[in-house]
C-alpha cells in the first residue's frame, strides 16, 4: 500500500460540493455554456468587482478590459480551432471549446493545487466534455486535449500532470488505466512529405494499461490489456496484452511475470496494425486552406 486516504475538513468539503454541484447543474441546464463559463471564471479569479464595474460602463484600464474579456471563451482561440475538420461540425466544437476553456483557466487558479478540490471539479467537467467518462476518475493538473468530445474514458482512470490527450481522431481509454506525468497520447499523424496532409486514427488504451513517465503513444496504436509502456518510450506499434514495451521505437521486451500462459509470445509481438484504425473525415469543398509552412514538396529531378 503506497497511499493513504486523505479528506478535506467537513466545512471545506461541503463548500466544494456546493460549488461543483452548482456548476454541474448550470452546464446541464438551458443556460448558454459560454455565459456559464464566463460567469464561473470571473468568480474563480476573484474579479467580480472589476467585471461589474466594466459591465456598468465604469473606467477600466486596457489591461483590465482585455483580461475581463478573456473570461468569455468566445473571445479566445485554441490551436484546435484552426484544424480543417472542425468546419464539418462547428456546433459540437464550440461547446467543447467553451468547456475546455473552463478546464484550462481553472488550472491557472490557486484552487487547482488543492488536490481534492481540483479532482472533483475536473471530474465533473469531464462528464460534460468527454464523449463518455466513467466513475472515480482522477484528472490532475495541466492535462491538455485537442477537442475533448472524441475521448472515451472508463472507470477508475488516473491521468497525471501535464499529459496531452490528442483526440483529433478518436481516443478510447479503458478501465483502471494509468497515464503518468508528461506522457503524450496521439490520434493523428502528419504525412512525412506534405505536412498539411493529416491522417486521423482511433487510438486505444485497453483496461489496466499503464503509460509511464514522459512516454508517447503514436496515433492508431493499441496498448493491450494490462500492458506497460516504459518511461521515455515511444509506442509506434501495438503492444500486446500483458507485455512490457520499452525503447524508441518501443518493442516488447518481456511479459509480466505470471501472465505468460495468456500472453502473445514475444516473437509474435511488435506488429503494426494502425491502418486498421484509420478514420476518414470530410472537410467542406469551399474551405479556405491555410498552409502555415509553405514548404516546397516537390523532390529534385
Amino acid at each position: 500500500m503506497t497511499k493513504r486516504h486523505v479528506s478535506l475538513p467537513a466545512e471545506m468539503a461541503e463548500s466544494l460540493q456546493e460549488f461543483v454541484d452548482d456548476v454541474d447543474r448550470r452546464l446541464a441546464g438551458e443556460e448558454d455554456t459560454c455565459a456559464v463559463v464566463e460567469d464561473v471564471l470571473v468568480d474563480l479569479h476573484g474579479d467580480r468587482e472589476a467585471y461589474e464595474r466594466w459591465q456598468s460602463g465604469g473606467d477600466v484600464s486596457p489591461a483590465e478590459r482585455v483580461r475581463l474579456q478573456s473570461y468569455d471563451p468566445c473571445n479566445a482561440t485554441l490551436e484546435s480551432e484552426y484544424y480543417a475538420e472542425v468546419a464539418a461540425d462547428d456546433e459540437q466544437f464550440q461547446r467543447s471549446k467553451h468547456l475546455q476553456w473552463l478546464w484550462r483557466q481553472f488550472d491557472d487558479t490557486p484552487m487547482a493545487d488543492n488536490v481534492d478540490f481540483a479532482l472533483e471539479f475536473r471530474s465533473m467537467l469531464a462528464d460534460h466534455l468527454f464523449a463518455e467518462c466513467g466513475e472515480n476518475c482522477r484528472f490532475f493538473k495541466g492535462i491538455s486535449m485537442t477537442y475533448g468530445h472524441n475521448i472515451t474514458v472508463g472507470d477508475n482512470v488516473v491521468i497525471h500532470d501535464d499529459v496531452h490527450l490528442d483526440d483529433r481522431g478518436e481516443l478510447t481509454i479503458g478501465d483502471r488505466v494509468s497515464v503518468s506525468d508528461s506522457a503524450h497520447v496521439y490520434s493523428h499523424d502528419h504525412d512525412v512529405v506534405d505536412q498539411t496532409e493529416v491522417r486521423n486514427y482511433h487510438t486505444i488504451l485497453e483496461d489496466d494499461a499503464r503509460i509511464t513517465f514522459d512516454s508517447m503513444v503514436r496515433a492508431g496504436v493499441r496498448v493491450g490489456e494490462n500492458a506497460i509502456l516504459a518511461a521515455k518510450s515511444a509506442a509506434q506499434r501495438d503492444i500486446p496484452a500483458h507485455h512490457i514495451a520499452a525503447g524508441s521505437p518501443a518493442e516488447s521486451i518481456a511479459v509480466k511475470p505470471g501472465w505468460e500462459s495468456v500472453a502473445t509470445p514475444l516473437d509474435e509481438a511488435n506488429v503494426d496494425r494502425r491502418e486498421q484504425r484509420r478514420i476518414e473525415y470530410d472537410i467542406p469543398d469551399d474551405l479556405e486552406i491555410f498552409d502555415e509552412f509553405g514548404r516546397g514538396r516537390t523532390p529534385p529531378e
